[in-house]
């Protein structure tokens, strides 16, 4: 079955850098596009960074753009995000989602999701 399994979250202060990994099972990794999501406490969960099949092509949101990257290693079938110039507000928990073809159908895979603080 589709596993997708976060990892490398933690305290951090304002100004450092984190990289988180998750790694993925269960589907063809290298053919989907894959993205990191992040939700805050009283606030609705929302994208921070997406990267297509072949990692030729990135987005991310205004908020994070210039400090949040995001990179794939389709070998080791895990996508990254590496986050620097943190701000208190980017203190969230961050999920791994992929939208994966089964069956004929399209379903949603979320990772259990890391915990991210920003915090002096």
């Amino acid at each position: 079955q589709v596993q997708l399994v976060e990892s490398g979250g933690g305290l951090v202060q304002p100004g450092g850098s984190l990289r988180l990994s998750c790694a993925a099972s269960g589907f063809a990794f290298s053919s989907y596009a894959m993205s990191w999501y992040r939700q805050a406490p009283g606030k609705e969960r929302e994208l921070v960074a997406g990267i297509t099949s072949d990692g030729g092509s990135t987005n991310f949101p205004d908020s994070v753009k210039g400090r949040f990257t995001i990179s794939r290693d389709n070998r080791k079938n895990t996508v990254y995000l590496r986050m620097s110039s943190l701000k208190p507000e980017d203190t969230a928990v961050y999920y791994c989602y992929a939208l994966v073809s089964q069956w004929g159908d399209l379903r949603e895979y979320w990772g259990q999701g890391t915990q991210v603080t920003v915090s002096s």
